[in-house]
């Protein structure tokens, strides 16, 4: 009986001291690291799953014994095997913080490097350049990311160059201590080198598309030599041909001959076969409008296109009609046949055309996109000048224009996401020209470039620089219609002025009015901050001019807008002021889509 409450007191003791030893972890600090090790440090350590919680004081000695093993295996990924770790711990009460204090010392370097493939890929001038390029070298400071990167990387450039058989002949990393030092062993043997099996097309549930008309697209010849980017090539051209809506691509490796050759199986859903659009729009120049479309994605088994268009507005309109063939000499692209009505009725214009053009587009490389064409143009217009004592403007005499002239067209894009670019750049150079004479009323010749150069600033800022430029050769600007003349302004050109409000212009009755001009210049740098990932603002300078001779006389706007990422690109809703006069105190401009 005596013994019972000495044993109900020492439990109590235990559990009091127990108690007392309880602590809440209010933080834990790293100091001496850079900032990638030190994240790798703080996810290692489970001090940090503790933090704003209670812990015994059992367990908050186990994790502080364990801070210094988790902080040293942490360092080693980056070449520290060595360093020297102190934790220190400050208690106020209840409260407890950690500081890990970390001298990493001395690195582990690479002492010998021998990494090599054997057999016929040791042969490959492609691989020996990988090899060349491996890291980290000998000297370098033995960091595993770098060497497991490179690692898997030339095992992966192994596979896309046909040796599907390579393997580790050696695989191994010593690792001294006393010495700082590291010994890589890595031996590939690669095997033989696959080549190009027959390719065959399966499309389901049915065909939609001559299989006579995708072999085209395959460049290689069966027995050439196996390499991924000609797969990758191949589902590329599939993709531009927009017939489609999945592509899977199969090397079947387990098939191949007693020549190693690989057959290539391509399996083909059809997209849906027509696509309909519609919409509603509002300019000031145009009013209120509506736009209705089809286009069909195959109209016959040889792959061909069509498209119908019509943008029908209150004081703007425009029908369009479109063939196209898919055209596989010298570069994949398409021979297009198109035919454009436009009226446009304005309180300063009356223009109508009608325009034929022929052209054939090539995608040259995965950047740039080459097209020539022929243009038939036929066009009417007056600029309304009179009022006819009703308070109408009565039409004076029309003008009427024929050209047909070439043109020339590349278009480069080279940036990380087209849809919302941080980095690159885009543009497009167009050279068209015609004779007096020769199918055009007079000559001309033009060029008008544009180009874009975006770069991202922090996680969150993105700065995009335009500039646009264009000059025409004619001593007959007055016999070129409208649309073959220079504007500026406009959500694309000059925000804080009308669309085409700035050019030389005439006095009209309605008002004075642009004309269109020989030359343009125009300039933007805007910056764009977003504090959600799809919710931002932006400010930004336009100026610009377009103009007959001498130097432009830069008319400027500024604004701000806000921005939204959409999954079909920015909406912008930007508001701009001109500083230099404009016709209105100041725009509104709503844009949405892919920056090209």
């Amino acid at each position: 009986m005596p013994r019972v409450p000495v044993c109900f007191a020492a439990v109590v003791l235990l559990l009091s001291s127990a108690a007392a030893q309880a602590a809440r972890v209010e933080r834990v600090e790293i100091v001496g690291l850079d900032e990638e090790m030190t994240e790798n440090v703080r996810v290692s350590l489970a001090l940090y799953d503790a933090i704003g919680r209670d812990v015994s004081g059992r367990r908050m000695a186990y994790l502080l014994r364990e801070a210094e093993r988790e902080t040293r295996k942490a360092l080693e990924p980056f070449g520290y095997y060595s360093p020297t770790i102190d934790v220190q711990r400050d208690r106020e009460g209840d409260l407890l913080s950690v500081r890990v204090v970390v001298d990493p010392g001395q690195p582990v370097r690479v002492r010998n490097s021998d990494i090599a493939i054997i057999g016929e890929g040791g042969r490959d001038r492609y691989l020996a350049r990988d090899l060349a390029s491996f890291v980290p070298s000998e000297g370098a400071v033995f960091n595993h990311a770098d060497y497991e990167s490179s690692r898997n990387g030339l095992s992966r450039r192994l596979a896309e160059r046909g040796y599907f058989d390579a393997e580790y002949a050696s695989r191994r990393v010593e690792v001294t201590r006393a010495d700082y030092a590291a010994d890589i062993d890595l031996v590939w043997s690669s095997g033989d080198r696959y080549n190009m099996g027959p390719t065959t097309f399966e499309q389901t549930p049915e065909p939609v598309i001559n299989d006579s008309l995708l072999e085209r697209l395959v460049y290689w010849d069966e027995g050439s030599y196996y390499h991924q980017g000609r797969i990758d090539r191949l589902r590329a051209s599939l993709g531009r041909l927009d017939y489609f809506s999945n592509i899977d691509i199969e090397p079947q490796v387990d098939q191949a001959n007693e020549r190693r050759e690989v057959p290539i199986q391509v399996t083909l859903t059809p997209a849906k076969r027509s696509i309909y659009t519609s919409g509603v729009s509002y300019g000031t120049d145009s009013g209120a409008g509506i736009r209705l479309g089809v286009e069909r994605r195959y109209v016959n088994m040889r792959g061909h296109k069509a498209l119908a268009q019509v943008d029908y507005a209150q004081r703007r309109k425009t029908a369009t009609v479109q063939y196209r063939i898919p055209a596989f000499a010298w570069l994949d692209g398409w021979y297009t046949t198109s035919l454009q009505f436009a009226d446009e009725q304005t309180d300063y214009i009356d223009s109508r055309r009608v325009e034929l053009v022929g052209s054939r587009n090539g995608q040259y490389n995965e950047f740039l996109n080459l097209i020539a064409s022929v243009h038939v143009l036929r066009e009417r217009w007056l600029f309304r000048e009179a009022d006819d004592g009703a308070g109408a403007l009565a039409p004076l005499e029309y003008r009427y224009a024929t050209f047909a002239y070439p043109s020339l067209r590349a278009e480069y894009i080279d940036v990380d996401d087209r849809l919302f670019p941080r980095a690159g750049i885009g543009g497009t150079v167009m050279l068209r020209g015609g004779v007096e004479g020769v199918g055009s009323d007079a000559s001309f010749a033009q060029i008008h470039t544009r180009a874009t150069w975006f770069r991202g600033i922090g996680e969150s800022n993105r700065l995009i620089v335009r500039g646009e430029y264009g000059h025409t050769f004619t001593d007959t600007l007055v016999a070129m219609p409208p649309s073959l003349r220079f504007y500026a302004g406009g959500d694309r050109s000059i925000r804080g002025y009308n669309f085409r409000e700035v050019s030389p212009r005439i006095d009209t009755d309605a008002g004075r009015y642009s004309v269109g001009a020989k030359h343009l210049v125009t300039a933007s740098v805007e910056f764009e901050r977003y504090f959600t990932d799809t919710i931002g603002a932006a400010v930004f300078v336009d100026s610009g001019d377009a103009f007959d001779s001498g130097s432009p006389d830069w008319r400027t706007g500024v604004g701000i807008g806000v921005r939204y990422r959409s999954p079909v690109g920015p909406l912008k809703f930007d508001v701009a002021r001109g500083l230099d006069n404009p016709d209105s105190s100041f725009t509104i401009g709503l844009s949405i889509g892919a920056e090209f």
